[in-house]
């Protein structure tokens, strides 16, 4: 009767052979689904082994004796949700699903009714959260908060212009924002008060040492630099006043001249808290070239809403803002573990640690071991359909060349009874 349940032993490794063919081929299209292979080994009787003779030992079937995920890279698909993520090498995502810690290569993510990050089933993924644009390196679910960013005021003004060297000297005259012809030059910047309110401040340049007219003789140029704020509190609701000079050399190098600061606090008719403005000029030249701005930078911005979300490599979540500005809202976790096929596999594209997986050991995208995310893109299944449907076949014929072993002992046993 041994033929019997040697042949029964082969019916059934073909039969978990196909059960887990057919697993991987209805998980082709599952994002982040790992493919199992099913391995098996030959058996022998127990109470042969040690003993001797072992030559013409006949074996007693076959079992199964793992079946083995396969946790090689699957494809990377983009798509056009800037929240799914694509895990590129190693590592699994760090979810809370219903209080229970549990890790997944599926990064089809989405906001929930509170703002945080979530699979389809729920879970919470969990990483590094931030505070006010700062990682905290507190660890728990990453939340997208709506909220405006708030306005910050300026502070300061730098800019590299050109002064003409070839401009008329003003030497003696007056300064008068409201008379172009007591200044040679002007030009105009945006800055924020406390509110976010936008303020136009403009500087006036005035030559009075060098220059066309001039009748002494001189190794360079000194310009007056002016200034004049709108929407202060100052008659017509503009403030204007001095700033400074600036100092030339013969090459037309900045010898001396700024920072200046705005003295006194510029005060804003909106009710804003005060402003005290510094304006520099490193890297203005004053070649005969005609009056320009070189470059212009003011810090400081406006009320900005959210309009969109990105993720970079290192899993860093940034918020894009209506203001221009950009703020890190969190960064994505990656946990690995010493021996992956020892993760317990609980479905729902979700894994739970246990003994023989190792501890898991979380970290940052592209740090040690881990792989790096792509943002606005999925890892496919990593099941290769052609290999599997082949693989199916022969698993098949197994069941079939097994159950015609049981059919010929069985024809055996027939003669046998019919002595």
């Amino acid at each position: 009767m041994g033929a019997f349940s040697t042949a029964l032993s082969g019916l059934q490794a073909a039969n978990t052979d196909l059960q887990v063919l057919g697993n991987n081929i209805s998980n082709a299209n599952t994002v982040g689904f790992k493919s199992s292979n099913a391995e098996f080994a030959d058996a022998y009787g127990a109470a042969l082994v040690g003993s001797a003779p072992t030559y013409g030992q006949v074996g007693i079937g076959t079992r199964v004796m793992t079946v083995a995920q396969q946790f090689t890279q699957g494809n990377i698909q983009t798509t056009n949700n800037p929240l799914d993520v694509a895990i590129n090498g190693n590592g699994f995502f760090q979810l809370n699903y219903n209080g229970d810690i549990v890790y997944s290569r599926n990064g089809q993510f989405q906001l929930n009714s509170g703002g945080v990050i979530v699979d389809g089933n729920g879970a919470q993924l969990l990483g590094i959260q931030a505070q006010n644009g700062k990682l905290t390196g507190a660890t728990g679910p990453l939340t997208i908060s709506q909220q405006a960013l708030p306005p910050q005021a300026s502070s300061g003004i730098t800019l590299a212009l050109n002064l003409n060297s070839t401009n008329q000297n003003l030497s003696g005259t007056t300064f008068n924002i409201n008379d172009p012809g007591t200044y040679n030059y002007s030009t105009s910047n945006t800055i924020y008060d406390s509110l976010g309110t936008p303020q136009l401040v403009t500087t006036y340049y005035q030559l009075v040492s060098g220059g066309t007219g001039s009748t002494s003789a001189t190794s360079g140029e000194t310009w007056n630099v002016y200034y004049s704020a709108t929407g202060t509190t100052g008659s017509g609701g503009i403030t204007s006043g001095s700033l400074g000079q600036l100092v030339f050399s013969s090459t037309g190098q900045l010898v001396s001249g700024g920072p200046f600061n705005v003295n006194p606090p510029l005060n804003w008719q909106d009710g804003a808290q005060s402003s005290t403005l510094n304006v520099s000029y490193s890297g203005s030249t004053n070649y005969n070239a005609p009056n320009a701005v070189v470059s212009a930078t003011t810090n400081g911005y406006g009320v900005g809403q959210l309009t969109g979300l990105s993720i970079d490599p290192g899993g860093n979540i940034y918020a894009r803002y209506s203001n221009g500005q950009s703020q890190v809202l969190g960064q994505i976790a990656l946990t690995r573990f010493a021996n992956n096929n020892g993760l317990q596999n609980l479905g729902n594209n979700y894994w739970a640690s246990s003994y023989a997986s190792g501890q898991p050991l979380v970290g940052s995208p592209g740090s040690t071991n881990l792989g790096v995310l792509q943002s606005g893109a999925v890892e496919q299944s990593n099941v290769n359909l052609s290999q599997d449907l082949v693989n199916l076949i022969v698993a098949q014929q197994a069941y079939q060349a097994n159950a015609q072993t049981i059919k010929t002992q069985n024809t055996v046993v027939q003669t046998l009874l019919s002595l």
